[in-house]
């Protein structure tokens, strides 16, 4: 190469990176947002996924993109988050979106619904089978835009006061019990109460209510259940695989640049992990705990699992009829899970069912 191409080529590289650096730096502006989560901070992972989800995003981004994370109550209280997002009042929330029901029975489909899609496939579906898009049409209605953040695995069936042997023993309940869930089990006599995190225990405590479904052992432990009631059911049928959500307000969403919402999406997808593995890592000994402070561990009967199946289909049913939308969505989520469940009758099941028998001999 002659000298003056090689010069010729030196200067058209200095060029380009006094174009490209510029251009960076437009993509990476200053920005402050306020997140508000739906649950306290005495409860670290579900909380927590808020501050690991916030740190990621400023570690990419050099602190130049900082979102500062507030408990439930300290903007809106914890059932308000999605509001918050929607008007405006915050950029963007960290909740579950079953919480709000009452709006429309479509958000609970994206969290957990009844006898729905566990963790791996609820993931699975979300990433491969249309879930994000899908649930994102809904959620434009109310101006959010929604991504996985987090998830709890599949939950305990909650604690009660007195042994659940029927499904007569249903009839009369009050029953702390979030999202759609409640409306499958008024079918069966039972009085849903949808309470926040922090007012179960006093609720429960009181006589307020007659049992409490929360999350799984870690977070249980953490909000004293135990001490109240005895009786620890499994499993949470209604939540198979509860999915977090970070809430963003659309018109914020939109104004971010391309390196910013790649960023963002990043940092809910590591979230997402994060929140399952961490549940995974201390529900066992969490569980251990309990039983040793005499939680009595007790599983649902056959007759109550398939009375409750059975009343989950009949609302799917009623609600499909009316909802165009939540039937296009559940109808989604209902024909993946069947197709995965051949797939988990094969290898996953008869791999976890022996290795289960094993250990516990």
């Amino acid at each position: 190469m002659k000298r003056r191409d090689v010069l010729k080529v030196a200067g058209a590289g200095f060029a380009a990176a006094a174009i490209a650096k510029p251009a960076i730096a437009q993509s990476m502006p200053e920005l402050k947002w306020r997140c508000t989560s739906s649950f306290p901070k005495s409860l670290d992972t579900l909380y927590g996924g808020a501050e690991i989800f916030a740190k990621a995003v400023a570690e990419a981004t050099e602190n130049k993109f900082q979102i500062q994370v507030f408990a439930a109550g300290e903007i809106v209280p914890g059932l308000q988050a999605a509001d918050a997002v929607t008007n405006g009042t915050v950029e963007m929330c960290h909740t579950a979106s079953y919480y709000y029901v009452g709006k429309d029975p479509t958000f609970a489909l994206p969290c957990a619904v009844p006898f729905g899609l566990n963790a791996r496939m609820q993931n699975a579906w979300v990433y491969f089978g249309g879930g994000i898009d899908l649930t994102n049409e809904f959620y434009k209605k109310y101006n959010i835009y929604a991504l996985p953040a987090g998830n709890t695995g599949c939950q305990m069936g909650g604690w009660f006061r007195k042994e659940i042997k029927e499904p007569g023993d249903f009839n009369g309940l009050k029953m702390r019990i979030g999202g759609y869930a409640g409306r499958v089990l008024q079918k069966l006599g039972c009085v849903p109460q949808q309470l926040a995190g922090g007012d179960i225990y006093p609720a429960l405590e009181k006589g307020t209510i007659d049992a409490a479904e929360w999350v799984g052992p870690y977070d249980d432990e953490k909000l004293g259940f135990y001490k109240v009631a005895p009786y620890y059911y499994y499993p949470g049928w209604w939540e198979g695989g509860t999915m977090i959500h970070a809430f963003i307000n659309i018109d914020k969403w939109s104004s971010l640049s391309p390196t910013y919402k790649s960023i963002v999406r990043t940092a809910a997808d590591m979230t997402n992990v994060w929140m399952q593995a961490k549940y995974d890592a201390v529900n066992p000994a969490a569980l251990r705990r309990l039983v040793a402070e005499k939680t009595q561990l007790r599983p649902f009967s056959q007759p109550v699992m398939d009375a409750c199946f059975k009343a989950a289909n009949e609302v799917y049913d009623e609600v499909s009829a009316t909802n165009p939308m939540f039937k296009k969505i559940w109808e989604s989520i209902r024909d993946f899970r069947n197709e995965e469940y051949l797939w988990w009758s094969v290898a996953e099941y008869n791999n976890d069912n022996y290795m289960i028998r094993h250990t516990r001999s």
